[in-house]
């Protein structure tokens, strides 16, 4: 890599939280807005963080997200103790979802985490071991969205 970080932040995220949940992607939006990071990288950040952060609320018991800016890229990583992902393919199909009636009567659960992170990202790396946890890695770059 090489690239000097910039800025970097942590987060905890708590399994179950739905009243904070939104809270780390919400700071990380701001930020970026404070510093004058271009309108659409801001969105398309904003968007990824906050669905990899529900995930982590809706289906671990905890998780960090860390938040890394440098010159050329938004790095976020969330890193989760949950009951990981038996078939990633599935669960990267829109539509598809493990939410429970609970949580889609709160509104979540539609199946479009996981592809909308996708979606959002330039580089998108996630590895689930079942009984351990998720890790994932969402990259947007600054300048070149296709770099």
């Amino acid at each position: 890599m090489g690239e000097e970080t910039r800025l970097s932040e942590e987060f905890e995220i708590t399994g179950g939280d739905f009243i904070n949940g939104g809270m780390a992607s919400c700071r990380i939006k701001n930020i970026l807005k404070e510093i004058g990071i271009d309108a659409e990288i801001t969105r398309r950040v904003a968007i990824a963080s906050y669905e990899a952060e529900m995930n982590v609320v809706m289906y671990a018991k905890k998780g960090i997200m860390k938040f890394i800016l440098d010159s050329h890229r938004i790095t976020i990583k969330v890193e989760d103790e949950g009951p990981g992902i038996p078939d990633i393919e599935l669960a990267m199909q829109p539509g598809y979802s493990t939410a429970t009636p609970e949580m889609r009567e709160m509104g979540f659960g539609a199946g479009m985490g996981l592809p909308n992170i996708q979606k959002n990202a330039d580089i998108f790396n996630i590895v689930s071991t079942v009984g351990k946890g998720t890790n994932l890695e969402i990259i947007i770059n600054l300048n070149n969205k296709n770099a």
